[in-house]
């Protein structure tokens, strides 16, 4: 009888709770709210806003005027754009020639050696600081007349090697892009450490065993298998150098004139300094485009990665 009540009472029970599922399928919801509110006010909103003002006339305080696509009609036809896209160029070679390169070299060299921890950590060290703190740093290590370069080459009698490495082109360049791979080589090596530490070891032993060692031994086996890592931090270096702002703005502030300028540099200027914010626009449009492209062949080849571990 008793199980005779319960499943009359059941129903009725099901009537007086109808709100119950739906506040079980909306909890979820909630949670994730705040999160996709902070994208959408602080990712989405900015880029769609950038994309609108690109294509008009801005000085940051009059109304936009619409022009259609004639800022970037204009954008390849201003030498100091070309000039800036040249040297963001430069500065993207570079970033994966000597960054990646020193981080693959000294990931192989300490993985595996007496003393590697503390080599390892002098090297990554660098990367703790910001790029505008390296930039101030290397702004007295550069310095003319009293530069810790220039006074040691006057002291070792090579006084005539001492340069203006901050105010010539191109070596101000030059001088930028070793901050830049100091900086960043630590944060390289890590990540082939990374990939060192998850290769199998049997194809290692077994090449060590066929008498494959030294050099013979990194190019014919592990190179190979830490190519997916290969691919992942020459991609990151690829979009952290053609967004590189901070350490060149610290350092030249593109200059001298305007000869060391990089699309992000001159993105900058545009807007905040010479208030042609429609202008600026187009150019962060260009860098986001460039970006996002290679932003999802890193994404896809992460995912790659996942799907085979």
């Amino acid at each position: 009888m008793t199980a005779t009540i319960d499943q009359n009472l059941a129903p009725a029970l099901r009537r007086r709770s109808p709100g119950r599922p739906l506040r079980q399928r909306i909890v979820p919801y909630l949670y994730v709210l705040p999160a996709a509110l902070f994208v959408v006010l602080f990712l989405l909103y900015p880029m769609v806003l950038t994309a609108w003002r690109s294509l008009t006339r801005f000085d940051g305080i009059s109304d936009p005027v619409y022009i259609g696509f004639e800022n970037f009609r204009t954008l390849f036809q201003d030498p100091y754009f070309l000039l800036s896209l040249r040297n963001t160029v430069i500065w993207t070679v570079a970033a994966v020639v000597f960054p990646v390169t020193l981080g693959l070299v000294f990931a192989l060299a300490f993985s595996r050696v007496r003393w590697g921890g503390f080599f390892k950590t002098v090297i990554y060290l660098p990367a703790t600081i910001s790029a505008a703190a390296a930039g101030i740093l290397f702004s007295f290590v550069f310095n003319y007349d009293n530069g810790v370069l220039n006074m040691i080459l006057r002291a070792i009698g090579l006084g005539d090697l001492a340069s203006r490495w901050l105010f010539d082109v191109p070596t101000n360049t030059f001088a930028m892009i070793a901050t830049y791979t100091w900086q960043q080589t630590g944060l390289n090596m890590m990540l082939f450490l990374v990939g060192l530490q998850g290769l199998p070891p049997e194809p290692i032993e077994a090449a060590k065993i066929e008498g494959c060692t030294g050099w013979g031994l990194v190019r014919r086996i592990i190179l190979p298998m830490l190519m997916p890592y290969v691919v992942i931090t020459t991609l990151l270096a690829i979009v952290n150098g053609f967004k590189v702002f901070d350490l060149i703005w610290v350092m030249t502030q593109g200059g001298p004139g305007r000869a060391s300028e990089t699309l992000a540099v001159t993105m900058y200027r545009e807007g905040f300094i010479l208030f042609n914010q429609g202008y600026s626009a187009s150019i962060a449009v260009v860098i986001s485009v460039v970006a996002l492209a290679f932003s999802y062949f890193y994404l896809r080849s992460v995912l790659e990665q996942e799907a085979r571990q």
